[in-house]
């Protein structure tokens, strides 16, 4: 009988060492999912939950300061006796900078061996620039301090996509990033109003006091995430680093990514239709009750807010099971429909409401444009150029929408400039539909 029981005992203890050394147990697959690692890979810890809260925050906390530097800068500068030729020197310097340094901002993040010090060396950047903002108010150094924004803004962006990817990994990151898009949107919202009650109740100058101070919360959020549960390979779209790495692509290899260069045509139609659309509705609006005018463009500025908050975690979750895709095609359809919507509503109650389709836009790229690119730069080491290509191609597209708009018009009216950039939207959406292919990893979609 002892024998019976000591040979049942070795089998048993074989078939355990067999399994555990050809493959994963199946407790800890889900793990290797999570982490963004094959089944059968050695498994990198999980990313704790104080580093997720941790990222939670930052991103949140990034909204409030970035905040600070949205329509509150001209409010300020005019406050200062600036002219307004000046205000817009300085605003157009900030958006070139801007322009030129997505892809330079990408590459700089994928050769940085930290991404957590390259995010709170940004950070730092911004608060500088609010500083210099509040602290001196000439030319000279407010034009410093809008360049310093910008080229931080072109490094955090990435920082934060690259942090949030090598926490969790490609198997998650739809979700990871829908969670992002929720903090930033309910930060966005929450600083606009705090920022807005700041001027009016004590002064322009206290907003920018307000976006330093923010800094303190912000380097604690990002303390919070553990430096050694960021995957450096896996941050920049390259094999974790517990796996034997293939060579990184050269920067120009992209430029041959025809999918990635499809995207970018179709974002940046997107945008040279989509970034004069609520600027020439405030117009519009303006003209015919000048009273309530500001009132109606914040209610549109805050319904997308709420939309993105409620939706974005939904979409992550979805662009799982779905693909990319097909909600991709809905957030280009969106626009125009929108476009033409602007055309014959007058009514500011439902113009408040034709913002629920830019809500459900901007909560689509929030996730899809990251994600995309994570998916096209899979194995290559340059998903933040991957983003610095989009974002160039984005920042393209915004800032010649405003001079189209202006001239439509101007020649035109409002109507027609409102469905010339409905007609340039759909150009994006029938892109999207013929040349843009699913990129959703074919082992994804089998899970």
């Amino acid at each position: 009988m002892d024998d019976c029981w000591r040979r049942i005992l070795r089998t048993n203890l074989s078939r355990r060492i067999i399994q555990e050394c050809s493959e994963l147990p199946p407790a800890n697959v889900e793990t290797a999912a999570a982490a963004g690692t094959p089944a059968g890979g050695e498994t990198p810890a999980a990313p704790s939950r104080r580093s997720l809260r941790g990222l939670d925050w930052f991103v949140f906390f990034v909204a409030d300061v970035q905040t600070g530097f949205g329509p509150f800068v001209s409010v300020y500068l005019t406050t200062q006796r600036w002219t307004q030729v000046d205000i817009g020197l300085v605003l157009s310097a900030a958006g070139f900078v801007s322009l030129i340094g997505q892809m330079p901002g990408g590459a700089l993040v994928d050769k940085a061996r930290s991404e957590r010090f390259v995010a709170g060396i940004a950070v730092a950047a911004i608060c500088i620039s609010a500083l210099t903002y509040a602290a001196l108010p000439i030319f000279p150094t407010v034009l410093a301090g809008s360049i310093l924004h910008a080229a931080a803004s072109c490094v955090l962006g990435p920082a934060i996509a690259a942090i949030s990817l090598g926490l969790v990994g490609h198997a998650v990151i739809g979700e990871r990033l829908g969670r992002n898009a929720r903090f930033a949107s309910i930060g966005n919202g929450l600083a606009a109003a705090a920022m807005g009650a700041t001027g009016y109740f004590l002064s322009a100058r206290a907003v920018f006091i307000v976006t330093v101070l923010l800094l303190i919360p912000a380097l604690l959020a990002l303390r919070a995430i553990a430096e050694n549960e960021i995957d450096p390979e896996r941050a920049h779209g390259a094999p974790p680093r517990h796996l034997s790495a293939k060579a990184r692509a050269r920067p120009g290899a992209l430029m041959n990514n025809r999918p990635l260069l499809i995207f970018a045509g179709c974002l940046l139609l997107f945008h040279l239709a989509n970034s004069a659309m609520l600027p020439l509705v405030g117009s519009v609006v303006t003209m015919k009750s000048a009273r309530w005018a500001t009132l109606i463009i914040a209610a549109c500025i805050v319904v997308p807010q709420i939309v993105v908050a409620a939706m974005s975690p939904w979409i992550g979750a979805r662009a799982q099971i779905w693909g990319r895709r097909p909600l991709l095609i809905i957030a280009f359809a969106a626009l125009p429909i929108r476009g033409l919507l602007f055309v014959v509503i007058s009514d500011p109650t439902i113009l408040v409401a034709v913002q629920i389709l830019d809500g459900i836009t901007a909560a689509v790229f929030a996730v899809m444009v990251p994600l995309v690119v994570a998916d096209l730069t899979r194995g290559t080491g340059r998903f933040n150029l991957g983003q610095g290509i989009l974002g160039t191609a984005t920042g393209t597209g915004a800032s010649l929408s405003a001079t189209l708009a202006g001239y439509l018009t101007d020649r035109f009216g409002s109507a027609a400039a409102f469905s010339s950039l409905a007609a340039v939207a759909f150009v994006g959406l029938t892109l999207v539909w013929l040349l843009m292919p699913e990129t959703r990893p074919a082992k994804e979609a089998a899970t």
